[in-house]
């Protein structure tokens, strides 16, 4: 009896260690430097409900998070990352992310955000800009 409630009591302590929010339950959530890109990596490990995660981010001082990527969820257990690509058009260089979780239900409910500081060279940054405008 006793390792079995040894057993419990760490399941219990993982299982709190994350966040549970509406039909999800993002265990990790986290944005690094990827070279010139930025990753947003997050984990679940029980999923119901979901229609889709959103990443958001916003740039400098703004007070506005932009949709910038939807995901559909794959299951409870699930690894999930995107590589934001283009993190280096806005001339700001602090960033932060933050995970929409959509329902079916049409309830939303964010993850708490995580800033990055972020910088890219010039050259990077004037070449997006000359490609966008021939698109």
């Amino acid at each position: 009896m006793k390792i079995k409630a040894t057993i419990l009591s760490v399941i219990f302590a993982a299982f709190c260690a994350g966040t549970l929010i509406a039909g999800a339950y993002i265990f990790e959530f986290s944005v690094k430097n990827e070279g010139e890109n930025i990753k947003v990596e997050w984990k679940t490990t029980l999923e119901s409900n979901l229609q889709y995660f959103a990443i958001e981010r916003k740039a400098g001082n703004s007070t506005d998070f932009h949709e910038i990527a939807r995901v559909y969820p794959k299951g409870s257990n699930s690894y999930y990352s995107y590589t934001d690509q283009s993190a280096y058009k806005p001339t700001d260089s602090f960033y932060s992310y933050r995970l929409a979780i959509y329902e079916n239900g049409g309830t939303v409910n964010h993850i708490d955000p995580q800033g990055i500081s972020h910088s890219v060279s010039g050259v990077k940054r004037t070449w997006g800009s000359i490609k966008a405008m021939f698109r």
